[in-house]
């Protein structure tokens, strides 16, 4: 059975629980290498560091930013796609 949404639109509290798929790789800039984190799902929402550990303490408050930048201006916020077992699971249901 499919998460149901809530029947009032949800608050900026809601989206702020989302559990966005989080990415964390290896860049090299000008000979020194950095950590870089980032939300796919949220437009804009990254971050460089010399650690993973502090790319994705510096992320988390990124995603809060961005996330109250888009709820302030009445943007869309997008919501991560369902998981790949979610999706054959309503496949599998329809069949």
């Amino acid at each position: 059975m499919g998460e149901s949404w809530p029947t009032s639109p949800p608050d900026l509290g809601y989206y702020e629980a989302v559990p966005y798929v989080l990415v964390v790789e290896s860049i090299e800039r000008g000979g020194q290498w950095l950590r870089r984190a980032a939300y796919p799902e949220l437009p804009g929402c990254a971050v460089e560091a010399t650690s993973a550990i502090e790319a994705i303490e510096r992320l988390d408050r990124e995603r809060l930013r961005v996330l109250r930048q888009l709820w302030e201006r009445g943007a869309e916020i997008p919501l991560p796609r369902p998981a790949l077992r979610a999706l054959r699971a309503s496949r599998d249901a329809a069949e």
